[in-house]
């Protein structure tokens, strides 16, 4: 009985030594497996454990104003910037049209010539002219004409044939000696001419309409006014003709600007002056003659 009663229990608890053998060995070689294995990263193994964190706080909101309401202060935003404009091209740096080039070149030459720009061509066209008003005071114009052409023709046929004396010793072929003047272009175009003939156009057309106002009497002051200037100029004729008043109006083109440009303040003092003065007669003649007021339209 005592054999068969402690038998089981022998049993089991051999079996207990087994297991727990078993177990204390699994966990040896876990315990080496582990020691032997790197360390895991984040998120490969368990999910590392960080410190709590308190939370940032949350500001209050802010109101903004509109951007007109805004004074520059810091707790208010900025008003938007304008949106940029894309820069438009400088028209002086666009070259102007040839059209234009030549409505604008032989005026700017004029107004050069006449208020001596360049000393040089200035004096070279002054003196020609004048040079040809004198010589027509003493020969007809005709005989002035010819002997100019004269003149011209004479230089330009003796250096032609020196410049073909000299390439024929030199036995050089430098061709025509005025070849840049003939290749250059003298031709006055349409355009110019339809230009200046509707700006004298439209001159004659105005001084025939004065003419008629003033020789049909639409104006009694104004045609009192011209009959004195007819009548002055009957002196004038008398002691200057044609060209000597040409020759005086030359003089006077080229000198009279220069020294306006010089003296501007003081000859538009006196100007003034004069031209109050003038106005003031006028007035009172009109104030006292009768008939001799304007009628208002």
């Amino acid at each position: 009985m005592s054999e068969e009663f402690q038998s089981p229990s022998v049993s089991s608890s051999a079996r207990l030594d087994d297991i727990m053998e078993d177990s204390t060995r699994e966990g040896a070689e876990k315990a080496a497996a582990a020691a032997d294995s790197p360390p895991l990263k984040p998120g490969a193994g368990d999910a590392p454990v960080f410190p709590p964190t308190t939370p940032p706080p949350v500001p209050a909101p802010r109101t903004f104003e509109p951007a007109d309401s805004y004074g520059g202060s810091s707790d208010e935003s900025p008003p938007p910037l304008p949106a940029r404009s894309r820069p438009e091209p400088d028209s002086t740096s666009v070259p102007a049209a040839p059209s234009e080039m030549a409505r604008t070149r032989p005026e700017s030459m004029v107004v050069d010539l006449i208020y001596w720009r360049d000393i040089k061509k200035t004096g070279l066209v002054f003196g020609a002219s004048l040079f040809l008003l004198l010589s027509m005071t003493i020969f007809s114009i005709v005989s002035v004409i010819a002997y100019l052409g004269l003149a011209v023709l004479s230089v330009t046929i003796s250096f032609r044939i020196y410049r073909g004396i000299l390439q024929a010793v030199q036995k050089s072929d430098d061709g025509h000696p005025f070849k840049a003047c003939l290749e250059k272009d003298v031709a006055v175009s349409d355009e110019l001419v339809h230009k200046y003939s509707d700006i004298g156009l439209g001159h004659v057309n105005h001084v025939i309409t004065e003419l008629r106002r003033l020789f049909l009497v639409q104006d009694l002051v104004d045609s009192l006014k011209f009959s004195v200037l007819m009548w002055l100029l009957t002196y004038v004729g008398a002691l200057f003709n044609g060209l000597t008043l040409l020759i005086i109006a030359l003089v006077a083109v080229f000198s009279i600007p220069v020294v306006y440009e010089r003296h501007q303040a003081q000859i538009d003092h006196y100007l003034g002056i004069v031209s109050k003065q003038i106005r003031d007669v006028t007035a009172k003649i009109r104030a006292k003659v009768p008939g001799l007021r304007k009628k208002t339209e």
